[in-house]
Parts: C-alpha cells; sequence; structure tokens
C-alpha cells in the first residue's frame, strides 16, 4: 500500500546519490518536492516524461519544487540516462528495490530483468514531506503537469524574513480534507448543538461543571456516529500524532471527546482566556481542527502570555498547543465557525485522569482508563 498518502509523513531514507554515497532524503524538507518512481530510463514512458521535466527545468529551482528522480537500473547510472541538474533535479539510486518497498511501490519482479520495478508512478510532498498528490503514468505529462501547478497554486508559500515572537504552538495544514470538513459541518447541522459548559476548580479542589456566558459561549455536537468518529480519528493518528512526536518528543497515546464545537457571531461566540489543565490535570496538548476558516471573521486563537498576535488554521488544519497555555478563543463578529476540538494525552496521563475521579463534584464525569479505546 502507498505510504505518505494526503496528509502522511513520508518515510526517510538513505540512498546512493551521484554527488554523494549516503543522501539522507530527510534533509530535503522546506520546499515541494516530486519523488518519481522510474524505475529505469530504459522505458519508453520513463525516457519521455524526463525529457519533458528537461524542458520544464526552470520550476525545479529548490525553492519552490524539486524532482527526485528514483531509479533501480545500474545501467542509468553508467550509460547517464537519468543525470542530475542542479539546482532542482536529483537522481536517486535505488538497485536494491528498498526505496519502493519502503513507500509501498514495489512492483512485479520480471524474469530476466537486472533491476526491479516499480509500480509507475510520482508523489507529490509539501514542505514538511508530508503527502500532498499521487500521480499515475496513465495520463500525457502536460496533463499531469497541469494538475501538479493546479495543486502547488493552491498550497500558501513559505514565509521568508525574520521571525517573530509567537507562542509555542503547532500548525499543521491538511489534517482534515475540505470534503470531510464539510461533512463534519453537515453532521453537526443536522443533529444541532447544545451549551457548552466548562471544568471549573473550586477552592475546595473539587471540579465541577459550569454554564457562564460571560466566560464562554459556544455549542457543541459530540459524534455519536462510530464510523465517523473513526474517520476523524483515523485521520488524526496517520497526519497529526507523527508531527506531535516529531515536534515535541510526545507520544500520543488517547484522544479525549469526538467534539464539533460551533462559535455563532449571533450569541459572540468565545471562550475568555483559560488553561485546559491547571496542573494536576491529565489533559497534555489541545487541537484545534478548523473546519470552515475562510467562513468568519474573528473566532482565532490567542495567547496572552506570549502577545496579541492570533492563530487561525486554514481549513482542515490544526492548532495543537500545550494545554497548560492560557488562550482563548476571540468572539467570533461575522458569520459561524466550526471546529474538531480533541484533547490528547499518554497512558500515564490516563491513570491522573482516573485518579482524579474523587475531585469531580458531578460522578457523569468518572473515568476508568481501562475503557477507553486508545488512540
Amino acid at each position: 500500500m502507498l505510504k505518505a498518502r494526503f496528509g502522511e509523513p513520508a518515510p526517510y531514507f538513505i540512498t546512493p546519490a551521484n554527488n554523494r554515497p549516503d543522501y539522507h532524503f530527510s534533509s530535503v524538507a522546506g520546499r515541494n518536492v516530486l519523488l518519481w518512481f522510474a524505475s529505469s530510463g530504459s522505458l519508453a514512458q520513463s525516457s519521455a516524461l524526463f525529457d519533458f521535466f528537461l524542458a520544464q527545468r526552470q520550476a525545479f529551482d529548490d525553492q519552490a519544487l524539486s524532482l527526485f528522480i528514483v531509479s533501480a537500473d545500474p545501467r542509468d547510472k553508467a550509460e547517464a540516462r537519468f543525470r542530475d541538474f542542479i539546482p532542482g533535479i536529483r537522481v536517486l539510486w535505488d538497485f536494491e528495490g528498498q526505496i519502493a518497498k519502503l513507500y509501498g511501490m514495489e512492483g512485479t519482479t520480471v524474469q530476466g530483468n537486472e533491476f526491479p520495478l516499480f509500480k509507475p508512478g510520482l508523489l507529490l510532498l509539501d514542505h514538511g514531506l508530508r503527502g500532498l498528490a499521487w500521480f499515475d503514468f496513465d495520463q500525457p505529462p502536460d496533463q499531469l503537469w497541469l494538475e501538479l501547478q493546479s495543486i502547488l497554486s493552491r498550497i500558501a508559500p513559505i514565509e521568508h524574513g525574520q521571525a517573530q515572537i509567537q507562542a509555542p504552538v503547532l500548525m499543521i495544514p491538511r489534517i482534515f480534507e475540505p470534503a470531510f470538513c464539510r461533512e463534519l459541518i453537515a453532521y453537526y447541522n443536522a443533529r444541532g448543538g447544545g451549551d457548552s459548559g466548562y471544568m471549573r476548580t473550586r477552592l475546595d479542589g473539587t471540579i465541577e461543571g459550569v454554564i457562564d456566558y460571560g466566560f464562554k459561549r459556544r455549542r457543541d455536537c459530540l459524534i455519536d456516529d462510530e464510523a465517523l468518529a473513526r474517520e476523524a480519528r483515523q485521520r488524526i493518528e496517520q497526519r497529526l500524532i507523527p508531527q506531535i512526536r516529531k515536534v515535541f518528543r510526545f507520544r500520543v497515546t488517547r484522544m479525549e471527546r469526538y467534539l464539533i464545537a460551533c462559535y455563532d457571531s449571533k450569541e459572540g461566540g468565545y471562550f475568555r482566556p483559560h488553561r485546559d489543565n491547571d496542573g494536576n490535570g491529565h489533559r497534555q496538548f489541545a487541537v484545534t481542527l478548523n473546519l470552515n476558516s475562510e467562513d468568519y471573521e474573528g473566532g482565532d486563537l490567542k495567547f496572552p502570555e506570549y502577545g496579541q498576535q492570533v492563530y487561525r488554521a486554514p481549513t482542515g488544519g490544526a492548532c495543537v498547543f500545550s494545554c497548560f497555555l492560557l488562550h482563548e478563543a476571540t468572539p467570533v463578529t461575522r458569520g459561524t465557525r466550526y471546529a474538531f476540538v480533541p484533547f490528547l494525552y499518554d497512558e500515564e496521563s490516563a491513570k491522573i485522569r482516573e485518579q482524579n475521579n474523587a475531585r469531580y463534584v458531578d460522578p457523569k464525569h468518572h473515568y476508568k482508563a481501562i475503557s477507553e479505546n486508545k488512540s
């Protein structure tokens, strides 16, 4: 099965290249990457596509886009059928077929062949080396190129310039596809939402659920459709959790609540500054996954401890931050904002969650760690 599908991280590898014996693919992040499983330059289709790419060479500049050709044929190297054109075009040698196997691209073995055949195709990766699109060989090169350019035109460019002071948050685009975002919004609208309260720690250390319109104005809908919840969980497991592991070195094993939140400008739609963990709770990371970022004004995240700038992930993108950070959802001034807002934690935190049962005023909030499905 193909690895690095939409939103999933591409596997790293080390392989020989023309300019060095140990090319680290993990080092190419920071640009969009077209990874071409070409098998051999002796194949008419591969030869024609290589010539086509050379005609588009100006697009491969190592800034916006780079092309990496994966060849399994030693004669390609000996006869220079595939060559590097720096900047932008490089050949990676996979004579044993290990890269193809790593990406689920190994093909059928042909009797008498001196090299392994790959499943022919091209994988487009974003600047974080996550899957964007897959292109088969069953289309003319010019049509493939048009599709590629169309996809790249919709991706926000990487910002350049001096970094500003900001909150320690992780912004990751393309966790949910637009169609899945619309499906979640439709689910909410079909069922409606109820008043959203929050948990407040009292002076005696006990925890109670409260509804206070002066502090929070939001309506929530829990997803009770198991298939829909599973689809959301799988996307987070495959596309978001690996990024959290890489950036924060935290191993997420559990996800709390499958909840669609709605902030409506007609009601103000806000959540005043608060922390999701007072220091004694189980929640470790909060996720705000926007479902319709372009359809409202206001409704941004703000982290007052780190300044007054606001944060908004694009539609389908996630903003991940520590539950210990003070944060707020600013009022929605136009339109309606929808977001998927789970909490993430690990096995040790699950034990804390169960131990905290005694602190809850209402037994309905009691929890047993063994009963929850791990994410």
